[in-house]
């Protein structure tokens, strides 16, 4: 007698996503690049997205503030904060850092817990260079499918709201 096994359609999910990072080279569907050039040095605007104490005051889009729940920077440790959006929402983050390399990278997992978890809601990695003595800060995040991509775009406004964090990453930073 043939034994059935129960359907899992999240594990089936979670199984083609797996499929389709390992099958698809060309990422460029699933991805979103932002940058922003600040006109203050690498070290200042590192710090800015690295010490809690600063973070809080520019995360996020326009009208958003942010209660810091735990901001744990190192590979491995949990930055957990809760965006209040200007809809009256709390909207909950959980990341987990994937890699650092003080002071040009921060490589980060939403949703997941570790790099290429198909579980993530996007993975991101934030570069800060060097232009002109001031610091090119580029956003690029990963999406585990096009799907994932598209309802970013459409539904929260990713790459605005992306930009607009940078503005207020710059914002921030010129002022202190």
């Amino acid at each position: 007698m043939r034994i059935l096994k129960t359907f899992n359609p999240r594990r089936r999910k979670v199984q083609e996503r797996k499929n389709n990072a390992a099958n698809n080279a060309d990422t460029s569907d699933r991805e979103i690049i932002m940058s922003r050039l600040i006109d203050a040095p690498r070290e200042l605007v590192w710090e800015a997205m690295t010490k809690p104490e600063h973070v809080v005051h520019w995360w996020g889009p326009n009208g958003f503030t942010n209660t810091l729940e735990k901001m744990d920077f190192r590979v491995g440790g949990e930055w957990h904060h809760v965006m209040h959006g200007p809809d009256g929402k709390n909207y909950p983050n959980r990341s987990v850092y994937t890699a650092i390399d003080k002071p040009h990278r921060i490589e980060f997992c939403t949703g997941g817990t570790y790099k290429g978890d198909p579980n993530a809601i996007f993975e991101a990695i934030w570069t800060f260079e060097v232009v002109d003595g001031q610091t090119k800060v580029t956003i690029h995040l990963f999406f585990p499918d096009a799907e994932a991509r598209k309802m970013a775009l459409e539904k929260i406004g990713a790459i605005e709201g992306g930009n607009q964090t940078l503005a207020r990453l710059a914002g921030y930073v010129i002022k202190t």
